[in-house]
């Protein structure tokens, strides 16, 4: 999984970097703003409780999660979002699945359009590539713990996997398990530095230098999107890829 946790990693950077300039604002708000359609409560809504986790993390004015909250779940002024995922291919071929919130479906597609145009790939059909990629919840934790006790601890939350790498600990979950998952870490001062919703392939193509350049520039390109709350791919990038982001 050496290439979802590259792109995982300087995606995270980037949204560190957005976060000062207040850019991620924008997808949070609309993260909250969908997820509150079914339910304002987070404790009976574990979207909204990641889509809160978010929103704390790049330090949004509690005024204005309230106001998001309102405007999902109907007690605010209420604005037509739509969720539109978009399929195509990349450079090299490779898979590229894009998650959008909208208000404006033709602007959107538009913009996706014309990124795939730009880097040299092609947009897709509804199921072109999507059959490749599995919903799944993980959660990254870092520090010095006792593997035997993490791995108990996680699994008896109703983890499927854990694994280790240079970056710490990356337990797998299914989406309906996350909230357990973080919560019993928490209940055992673990502390998970990351946990989300994500989609992974199963299978992945192994690019060279220059052929994952040009993958991640059109990754960057389409992150970079205000309509675009996600972007993943099936591409294994090599080492090198993105090491001055």
């Amino acid at each position: 999984m050496a290439g979802h946790s590259k792109w995982a990693n300087i995606k995270h950077r980037k949204a560190r970097q957005d976060a000062s300039r207040g850019k991620v604002w924008t997808k949070v708000i609309r993260e909250i703003t969908v997820a509150a359609k079914d339910g304002p409560e987070p404790s009976d809504n574990p979207r909204l409780r990641l889509a809160l986790d978010k929103a704390n993390a790049a330090n949004m004015p509690k005024d204005t999660i309230k106001r998001a909250i309102q405007k999902g779940s109907g007690t605010g002024e209420m604005g037509a979002i739509e969720e539109i995922t978009f399929e195509g291919y990349g450079p090299n071929g490779v898979a590229i699945l894009v998650e959008t919130m909208t208000d404006n479906r033709n602007r959107t597609v538009a913009d996706i359009r014309h990124a795939f145009s730009k880097f040299g790939g092609n947009l897709g059909t509804d199921g072109s590539v999507g059959y490749l990629f599995n919903k799944i919840g993980v959660v990254n934790v870092s520090g010095t713990y006792d593997e035997d006790i993490l791995m108990e601890t996680v699994l008896d939350a109703g983890a499927e996997d854990m694994t280790l790498d240079e970056d710490g600990y990356e337990v797998i979950t299914s989406p309906a398990n996350l909230s357990s998952v973080t919560e019993a870490l928490s209940a055992n001062n673990i502390e998970a530095i990351q946990a989300e919703v994500t989609m992974r392939a199963d299978t992945l193509v192994n690019l060279d230098d220059e052929a994952s350049e040009k993958v991640l520039n059109i990754m960057n390109f389409m992150d970079d999107l205000d309509d675009v709350q996600e972007v993943y791919t099936n591409a294994e990038f090599s080492e090198n890829t993105g090491a001055e982001e």
